[in-house]
């Protein structure tokens, strides 16, 4: 079956088994290995990307499932319009701040997670925040610090948005 997927903003086609899961493809297909696939029972939350901008396990859909749709995975995030290619997504910056990883295996999914949380909600508390990371794993760090990270991103998107509608000739 030929999928066509655009990618981070590329299009990425192939060749695929019926039965190839998003995260292979992304993984193998792709060449993006920050998706990592850490229990394939959608336990865990280590392939977590958006789908039509929806947060979403990818080892739960089907690469049949994306053909024609939208994925961003971590390595697609941007620091916005005339960022460079090395400056960090807002929310990338907050884990690093706040020392919000360890091994780092669980950090794209949380972040991907995150990045969904704050689309939906921008100014979550510390009780949503926990709730809508739920589903990400994280053996490490106690999540402490990650809850941190994901209030300190949702401040600094608010002080973002703020510092550009002030700059807005009126």
């Amino acid at each position: 079956m030929k999928v066509s997927v655009t990618v981070n903003g590329s299009q990425v086609a192939a060749e695929v088994a019926d039965r190839m899961l998003l995260v292979h493809f992304l993984r193998d297909v792709a060449g993006l290995t920050a998706t990592n696939v850490g229990c394939d029972t959608s336990s865990c939350g280590a392939c977590t990307v958006l789908l039509d901008g929806q947060s979403v396990k990818s080892c739960t859909v089907l690469a049949a499932q994306a053909d024609e749709r939208e994925v961003v995975t971590v390595e697609g995030l941007s620091a916005g319009p005339g960022a460079g290619p090395d400056e960090m997504h807002p929310v990338q910056r907050a884990f690093r701040a706040e020392h919000a990883l360890q091994c780092g295996f669980c950090t794209p999914g949380m972040v991907m997670a995150t990045v969904s949380l704050l689309a939906e909600n921008a100014d979550p508390t510390e009780e949503e925040v926990r709730s809508a990371l739920e589903g990400n794993l994280c053996r490490c760090t106690g999540y402490h610090n990650i809850v941190r990270a994901v209030l300190a991103a949702a401040r600094d998107d608010a002080a973002a948005a703020l510092a550009a509608t002030e700059r807005r000739p009126g």
